[in-house]
């Protein structure tokens, strides 16, 4: 029988609630336990997959196609485990099936309300998740206690106790501990106050895990302890990771917060085990080498744009105990000033996943500077269109090359909307979604990187390369090195003259993970160290 854990978050938004999760998950396994994570989002757009990045920031993939949350992102990197579409629900998807449900007739004429019907949507979206290979669905809940979006899911989750049974059911809930610089004292008022809130729903939280820029004394426990009603043990210090925010599972494990969670739910869990994760924390904190690696994107400005890849990122640079610099270098800038201005002193240029036509031809001559200055080049889905656009154009001499997505009447269409794609008529969810296999070209630089024949990519697009090209760009030094299983599609090309140029229609960032960093991450921060990195004085 599943265990249940709910984490909800109170105060302000922002909180690191995903987080705290995903570090809940990776304590747990740590013991032998097998867990899997939800997030419930209460905004009504069915998926995020049509939500603009300055509102939402990336859309992750899952294996199965779903466009999800990026918190799904955090789970599994921290734990490893690989969700899935029912592992994030959003309020649009709740109610659109219940709405289907009652177009079928399934209620039976009755009146659908939130109670019961929305609120027993959420409660059987909860066990979505549980198979017999789970012992803990960890849930997260978004948005802060208060919203009037998140009601009932809290109604929800008051009612999923009382049908669990109490002993199977934990909440834990995240909140601020505000530091008053001018009095010299952290505030607990708030908190309180937040806490009341989900006493009034009929919620009492077992957990706090506090948000606090100065660590918490014995008489603050206290009084948090005495005030919201859980037990001092459970009154949990969450100050910010000085290094990575993967110290963070490291920070619970010093106040034993996984052993009051086995304790408060009876589990039977073995003895904690972190050493692979210190491990990781400490080839971060003992960096001996840093590179710069420019990230040339749409949205520079917006670091949640392109979480995976920076995570990714650092991932990469710990297995080389190396420091990575990213540098977010707007598409737009490079326009206005040119390349040599804006990417000057690189050891490493990434262009990431993206649409639209605003600051491609940045994003080309970024491309252009990698591939003659010899610097190691990264193109991520979009960032491969860029690169087959950029070929074509300065190698072959195909001056008005380009995608079909930004100029449909193009007389060179190098890229090309995809044959199933030109029957599509919806936005959500339409796109070619999840994971692929794809073959690797012997001797390539990636089949070296991968260290086998056939991999499984996730996959985010609705544009491909356009095979009528493919005699040109391989007669002229473009390898096209990984291919779909049947031939026809184009997902990996490659420079041979180059010391690492690789582009990939998919996305790889998702299978990052901090102690198990992809291969293609790996070998391109490798090859920028060769280029452009440097060592770390240590002060002695």
């Amino acid at each position: 029988m599943a265990k249940y854990i709910f984490v909800t978050g109170g105060v302000v938004s922002s909180l690191g609630k995903g987080i705290t999760a995903a570090s809940i998950g990776v304590l747990l396994k740590s013991r032998g336990l097998r867990v899997i994570h939800q997030k419930f989002d209460p905004y009504l757009n069915v998926d995020p997959g049509t939500m603009n990045p300055y509102q939402h920031g990336e859309v992750y993939v899952t294996d199965d196609g779903a466009e999800s949350d990026l918190d799904l992102g955090h789970y599994e990197r921290f734990t490893g485990v690989t969700t899935n579409r029912n592992c994030n629900y959003t309020s649009g998807r709740i109610y659109d099936a219940i709405i289907k449900k009652e177009r079928r007739g399934d209620y039976l004429g009755g009146t659908v309300q939130v109670v019961p019907h929305v609120t027993s949507e959420i409660c059987d979206s909860i066990r979505s998740v549980v198979t017999n290979d789970v012992d803990v669905v960890i849930s997260e809940i978004g948005g802060t206690v208060g919203d009037i979006e998140s009601l009932p899911y809290l109604e929800a989750l008051r009612q999923f106790r009382q049908q669990e049974g109490r002993n199977n059911v934990l909440f834990i809930h995240v909140t601020l501990i505000p530091y008053l610089h001018r009095a010299g004292e952290v505030k607990t008022k708030p908190t309180q106050h937040s806490v009341g809130r989900l006493r009034e729903i009929g919620i009492i939280p077992d957990i706090l895990i506090c948000r606090t820029e100065k660590h918490l004394d014995k008489d603050v426990r206290k009084k948090l302890s005495l005030f919201c009603n859980v037990d001092e043990e459970a009154v949990v210090e969450c100050m910010d990771a000085e290094n990575t925010i993967y110290e963070v599972p490291l920070q619970f494990a010093e106040q034993d917060l996984d052993t009051v969670i086995v304790d408060n739910l009876g589990l039977r869990g073995g003895r904690r085990n972190l050493r692979p994760w210190r491990e990781y924390c400490d080839k971060v904190i003992n960096a001996d080498q840093v590179v710069e690696i420019g990230v040339v994107g749409k949205y520079s400005e917006l670091l949640d744009a392109y979480k995976s890849i920076h995570e990714a990122l650092n991932h990469a640079g710990a297995a080389h105990t190396a420091k990575v610099k990213i540098t977010s270098i707007s598409a737009e800038d490079i326009e206005k000033n040119g390349a040599e201005h804006e990417l000057k002193g690189l050891g490493g240029i990434l262009v990431p996943g993206g649409f639209g036509a605003r600051g491609v031809e940045g994003k080309i001559k970024a491309v252009t500077y990698a591939r003659e200055k010899k610097i190691p080049y990264f193109g991520i889905c979009y960032g491969m269109h860029m690169a087959v656009i950029e070929f074509a154009r300065n190698v072959l001499k195909l001056k008005d090359a380009d995608t079909t997505e930004n100029i449909q009447d193009t007389k060179n269409p190098v890229i090309h909307l995809m044959e199933e794609q030109k029957r599509v008529m919806n936005l959500g969810g339409t796109m070619r979604l999840g994971a692929f296999p794809c073959e690797l070209k012997k001797n390539s630089i990636v089949r070296k990187s991968y260290g086998k024949d056939s991999i499984s990519e996730r996959h985010r697009h609705r544009f491909e390369f356009n095979n009528d090209y493919r005699e040109q760009f391989e007669k002229a030094g473009m390898s096209l090195s990984g291919l779909s299983p049947n031939g026809l599609l184009v997902e990996i090309v490659e420079l041979e003259d180059h010391p690492w140029f690789v582009a990939v229609q998919f996305h790889p960032e998702f299978k990052s993970r901090p102690i198990d960093p992809h291969p293609l991450f790996r070998d391109f921060i490798g090859a920028s160290l060769k280029c452009g990195g440097r060592k770390i004085e240590k002060n002695v």
